[in-house]
């Protein structure tokens, strides 16, 4: 076993690797120590693959160098770099349906000689491993008789059959469910922990990454961009600058690790016209009737409001959680002076107002009769279905409030989708007698 304070398990400066024309890694370095479990996070095509293979001695660098506890990896032999660096790859194909155990044998090939026999010791590794990875049952079947699954794992034993002090994975669970995934990181894990084993695993999922290393490194078009520990590394700004991905970032209330929840590409190819330009548009609901309204105009690019929701709705935790402004009553309380003051202020900076189909009952029965200024002031659509007549709880009061509004000039629109294309519509100028418009009733012609 080695100490901590050895030479670094891998050293790479400077490395530089191009195919044609085209830069797969530009001036990478990176050291990693005994017993560290490193992830390499990064998009398809940002270097994660070539560095494994370069580190491993598969791929002659254009510039830089890379070594192996120490010593030059060119230094090296086949067998002596077998001793030392354990590789799984993301998929093979073996050719011959050859035992799953003499398979998992295959691991101890660098310490012996030609037409050496296995030792006691190694059948007993073989074993082992078989065991660690859940396969011990399957060692008298065929490789090929395996899933994708199962010889993912196969290949995994092999690799831990070398018993080397570093082992590169290249999106090891990329043939594996949400089970095995959890297993295999956490037997690696426990590898590097209990063994001073340093664990180098190109990873897609960052979660997962963020869960079981100690350090991820962010790779993107072949340049190492971000490096350190998941809490300092993982972040809505990385998403989108590497990914193009908008995310919220949350953190584990059990284990204070952090991750993030994607929601949206930053690219959108057919942008909403009208979207980000003056006020917000306000949506009306309650019940979780308004979060779909929220999730699809936040990603279409509009300013967003809401309100008056209690709070701990779902819409209220939809908001919050989109950073929405809003106006918040009490729970199971009417709507009180205050939130609707503030709910009154967001209408008065809204460009536009989506009423989701909400039940209605006499505490909320205000969240349709404040509208009735704003009506005429700027476009008003009434999401369907159901209709107010399926939602009523007043005794008719809500449905009369309805009734005004339609007759004041709102509409009715279909759905979420429906509302966006009314929104688009409206800001685009088009005329409501559109026939690609969404609108099922109208009241008024265009303001």
């Amino acid at each position: 076993m080695r100490a901590i304070a050895d030479p670094p398990a891998l050293r790479c400066a400077g490395l530089t690797v191009r195919f044609g024309e085209r830069t797969a890694l530009n001036d990478v370095s990176l050291t990693v120590r005994p017993g560290e479990f490193v992830a390499l996070a990064g998009p398809n095509g940002s270097g994660k693959t070539t560095l494994l293979r370069a580190v491993l001695g598969f791929l002659v660098p254009d510039s830089g160098w890379t070594e192996l506890f120490g010593r030059p990896t060119t230094d090296l032999s086949v067998l002596a770099r077998a001793r030392e660096v354990a590789w799984v790859p993301q998929s093979e194909s073996p050719r011959d349906s050859v035992r799953l155990y003499d398979y998992v044998l295959y691991g101890r090939f660098p310490y012996h000689r030609a037409l050496d026999a296995e030792t006691a010791e190694d059948h007993a590794i073989a074993r082992r491993t078989l065991h660690e990875v859940g396969l011990a049952d399957r060692a008298e079947d065929g490789i090929l008789s395996l899933s994708g699954g199962e010889r993912q794992r196969a290949v995994l034993a092999r690799a831990l059959a070398q018993t080397t002090p570093l082992l590169l994975l290249d999106e090891p669970t990329s043939h594996l469910d949400i089970a095995h995934q959890l297993d295999l990181f956490t037997r690696v894990r426990a590898l590097s922990r209990e063994r001073t084993v340093a664990v180098v695993a190109a990873i897609h999922d960052l979660n997962l990454a963020a869960r079981f290393a100690e350090r991820i490194v962010v790779l993107s078009r072949g340049r190492i961009v971000a490096d350190g520990p998941p809490a300092s590394v993982l972040s809505v700004d990385l998403l989108a600058r590497v990914w193009g991905v908008a995310a919220d970032l949350r953190q584990d209330p059990r284990s204070g690790i952090p991750y993030l929840i994607p929601h949206h590409l930053l690219t959108d190819p057919t942008p909403v016209p009208g979207a980000r330009e003056g006020g917000p548009v306000h949506v009306v609901g309650g019940g979780g009737t308004a979060s779909p309204f929220l999730r699809r105009f936040t990603e279409a690019g509009y300013l967003v409001s809401t309100g008056i929701l209690p709070l701990l709705d779902t819409d209220a935790e939809t908001a919050e959680a989109l950073s929405l402004p809003t106006a918040i009553e009490a729970p199971f309380a009417p709507l009180g002076d205050a939130a609707r003051e503030r709910n009154r202020t967001l209408l008065n900076e809204a460009r536009a107002v989506v009423v989701a189909p909400f039940p209605v009952g006499p505490s909320n029965l205000a969240n349709l009769e404040d509208l009735k200024p704003f009506v005429s002031r700027v476009p008003v659509f009434l999401a369907v279905p159901p209709t107010i007549a399926g939602r009523d709880f007043t005794g008719g009061k809500a449905a009369s409030v309805y009734a005004e509004l339609l007759a004041g000039g709102a509409e009715e629109v279909v759905g979420v989708e429906g509302a966006l294309r009314a929104l688009g519509r409206r800001e685009g100028g088009v005329s409501a007698t559109d026939t690609t418009a969404p609108a099922i009733a109208t009241s008024s012609p265009e303001r």
